[in-house]
């Protein structure tokens, strides 16, 4: 009662703040919320702020949020790739949300870089910048520059070179971030309870899966060894090519609170002009991320996450640069083979083949009609790739497919809406670039190659042999458990609920139930 009565004090202010930015919407989306909403516009006393009068609702919401801190932050970035939540166009204004503050003291950020690496600031740096480069709402970054340590002294003198310090980039994280976006994440996740426990309508989009989901993204953040373990990752991935450089993380002077890595220099990728007089081929440019981003998402499974302009630069040779792996993407094996054999079918005009794939993905229920879902399919692709080339956009043709999710009962799949939303940031900045160009296209004699040596008749008929020598190994295991159970039946420890009652323990599937009374006929 008392969780209950806190949070909702907590709401009255937070509804405050949204009468003010006149972006009370998002309470409609909650169940019985005139009260709060009236309540609301009196504390704000009918007023709000003239100079957001003339926006959008999704710009008015993000500038909210930003007022509201870096919980509410990054929660409205987690919205803004959950358009199936709150529409298109809102998801759109939420991605442009600036996840900047107002920086904290220099003095904070040395004393929790020797609370963190138990050392003095002098001990570990030649120099430290106080001005910070960035300031975000979980951390903000210094320049800085490291002391030899006595390894390092030693291989200079043995290569007869001179002993200089490396120049890095130092990330830390704000202080007292991690209590409060506990006490928010405890709000997010009362709110997301009462939203699954009133309105069924809304449980397919999995309020309180999506929460967790955006806690463990925001745990992760926090923690920067696990920033610095995504780089070094992401970097093995690409060691042989000299296109993608992820910057080398200097683990003497990285823990929980602090991330040291190698300072990229670079010219910022959406500074179009800088690029241009600077020499460099634009159309190369874009050719190589898109060729990057595919690799990424097809070859390995795990792509960065958080492809806004600020964290990728050009460097003097035409390399693309990369910093900030805090939000990094994750796609399995047969999620990337769903995602290319719908992408073909699309491509093609092979409309049962993407409604195939769903089906056989399971993110269709299959008590659905097929015919009608392909001709929803149908309504999506044709409008698309009708158009020119340069116009078309993979990541619009995600965001309407993920539209129908609602009239086909379609499961959320986070992964994808991560991977949607990276990618509409790609295009965004590509066309900035090139606009007359497609990064898809460009990319496309790489992404055919890959589409026949993994999705041609002869990977298929490999796929489904791997698949069936996996569950070959793992029939002894399923016979062993129905073994088990047998013995468990034989000897009463396992009783077998034909009427439903839940109540008892323990409970067995029938199925499995009967296959072992079988097993255990034939064994006597």
């Amino acid at each position: 009662m008392l969780r209950a009565l806190r949070n909702i004090l907590r709401l009255i202010g937070i509804a405050r703040t949204l009468a003010l930015h006149d972006a009370l919407f998002p309470l409609d989306w909650l169940p019985a919320t005139g009260g709060l909403i009236l309540t609301a516009r009196l504390l704000s006393g009918f007023r709000v702020k003239r100079s957001i009068r003339a926006l959008r609702p999704g710009e008015r919401l993000a500038i909210a949020l930003q007022e509201l801190g870096p919980s509410f932050i990054k929660f409205g970035q987690m919205l803004s790739t959950r358009p199936d939540l709150v529409g298109e166009s809102i998801a759109d204004d939420l991605s442009d949300l600036q996840d900047n503050l107002p920086p904290f003291s220099s003095a904070e950020a040395r004393r929790d870089i020797e609370a963190e690496l138990d050392g003095k600031l002098d001990d570990l740096f030649v120099s430290f910048d106080d001005e910070p480069v960035a300031a975000a709402s979980i951390a903000q970054v210094h320049f800085a520059v490291t002391k030899p340590t006595p390894h390092e002294i030693a291989a200079a003198a043995e290569n007869d070179a001179p002993v200089v310090g490396r120049d890095v980039a130092v990330k830390i994280l704000r202080p007292g971030i991690e209590k409060a976006f506990e006490r928010d994440l405890e709000l997010f996740r009362w709110i997301a309870g009462v939203v699954e426990r009133t309105q069924p309508r809304l449980r397919r989009l999995k309020p309180v899966a999506a929460i967790e989901t955006f806690a463990e993204a925001v745990h992760r953040e926090m923690d920067l060894r696990m920033e610095a373990a995504a780089a070094v990752e992401l970097a093995e991935n690409f060691a042989d090519d000299a296109n993608y450089v992820v910057p080398a993380v200097d683990w003497e002077r990285t823990g929980r609170r602090v991330l040291t890595t190698e300072r990229i220099a670079g010219i910022p990728f959406h500074d179009v002009d800088d690029l241009r007089e600077a020499g460099h081929d634009l159309e190369a440019i874009v050719r190589h991320a898109s060729e990057n981003f595919f690799r990424q998402v097809f070859r390995d499974g795990f792509f960065h996450a958080d492809m806004h302009p600020g964290n990728a630069f050009v460097q003097a040779d035409g390399a693309l640069a990369v910093v900030d792996f805090g939000i990094m993407g994750r796609i399995d094996r047969r999620t990337r083979y769903y995602l290319a054999d719908m992408l073909l079918g699309f491509v093609t005009g092979d409309y049962d083949r993407v409604a195939d794939v769903h089906f056989r993905a399971g993110y269709v229920p299959s008590n659905k009609d097929r015919q009608t879902f392909k001709q929803a399919v149908r309504a999506i692709g044709e409008p698309i790739f009708g158009r020119p080339s340069a116009e078309i956009s993979v990541a619009r043709l995600l965001a309407q497919l993920f539209q129908v999710t609602e009239q086909f009962d379609m499961e959320t799949q986070p992964q994808l809406l991560l991977l949607q939303k990276t990618m509409l940031l790609a295009e965004g900045v590509g066309r900035q670039l090139a606009p007359d160009a497609n990064m898809w296209q460009l990319a496309q004699p790489l992404i055919e190659d890959w589409m026949h040596e993994h999705r041609g008749p002869e990977a298929q008929l490999a796929e489904l042999a791997a698949d069936a020598f996996r569950a070959a190994e793992r029939l002894p295991h399923v016979v062993g458990e129905i073994e088990r159970a047998a013995r468990a039946m034989a000897d009463g420890k396992l009783r077998v609920d034909f009427a439903g009652d839940t109540a008892r323990a323990p409970q067995w599937p029938l199925w499995l139930a009967i296959a072992a009374l079988t097993i255990l006929v034939l064994a006597t």
